[in-house]
């Protein structure tokens, strides 16, 4: 594993001509943990996990790795310290699930380097991870919307960058490789990777998160523990509805308080 990296964004802020999209984001992403960026659609979410991927220029403010800003970076560099997990796969990709997990070494091989046992090994130690070993020689545009993104997962393990960056990676994902994506990402976190993504699930985020980012309308509302973030007056005001996360022994749960139903009302009439 590579050396704990911790990813940092000062002053963030990205428009579109005249339309703001971010502005004035202050948040640290430390190694170690898992964060998750949650929020409503529109709040800004991919467009915060784009900066910080570097594949967006800021409009003000910086996103800085170990102290190197990222925009700075040269595409190697950065493909070196930085796995991108994108939403979307593009359709037909003309390539085996093996070939398009082996991409992931891309930033480590020359121009007319051919794939070593390092290469060799990442590409079979990710594809067993993400359980693909027994499609690795299937064409990728005939798997099925969760299994294309498993394989996408596994072509950033591949890569073996220390920074990990996800973009609603459960959004395909049946309710067994949901949470066997989270429990990898936390044993991932645990050998010092920095993870970031963005989900639209809460429980899924207090469960498995160690820290949460909530946006609304381009600003950071709050950044902390789940449990401290997640209040129930912070979900009524972002989601405009009542919500309250609440711990049982299976862990957070997502409720819906009916003393809070009329309030919520209220607020999205």
């Amino acid at each position: 594993m590579s050396e704990p990296c911790k990813l940092s964004a000062r002053q963030l802020g990205y428009a579109i001509g005249e339309r703001t999209l971010l502005r004035d984001i202050q948040l640290d992403l430390p190694a170690g943990r898992v964060s998750a960026l949650l929020g409503p659609n529109g709040a800004g979410k991919t467009t915060l996990l784009r900066l910080l991927a570097g594949l967006l220029a800021p409009a003000s403010g910086a996103v800085r790795l170990d102290g190197q800003c990222v925009s700075r970076m040269d595409a190697a560099q950065r493909a070196r310290r930085i796995a991108w997990v994108p939403q979307h796969l593009p359709s037909g990709i003309p390539l085996s699930v093996r070939e398009f997990v082996a991409l992931g070494r891309v930033p480590y091989q020359g121009a007319f380097t051919r794939s070593n046992e390092l290469d060799r090994a990442a590409i079979a130690e990710a594809l067993a991870t993400t359980e693909l070993a027994d499609h690795a020689d299937v064409r990728l545009d005939s798997l099925s919307g969760g299994e294309r993104q498993r394989a996408a997962i596994a072509r950033a393990l591949a890569q073996q960058a220390p920074v990990l960056l996800l973009d609603e990676p459960t959004n395909h994902l049946d309710l067994r490789h949901q949470h066997r994506l989270q429990q990898l990402l936390r044993a991932l976190a645990a050998k010092g990777k920095t993870v970031v993504q963005v989900l639209h699930d809460l429980t899924l985020a207090a469960n498995y998160a160690d820290q949460v980012a909530l946006l609304d309308g381009g600003a950071l509302i709050a950044a902390g523990a789940p449990e401290q973030v997640l209040t129930p007056e912070r979900l009524l005001a972002v989601y405009r509805w009542p919500v309250a996360l609440q711990r049982g022994g299976d862990g957070w749960q997502l409720h819906s308080p009916r003393q809070l139903s009329e309030a919520g009302l209220r607020l999205s009439a």
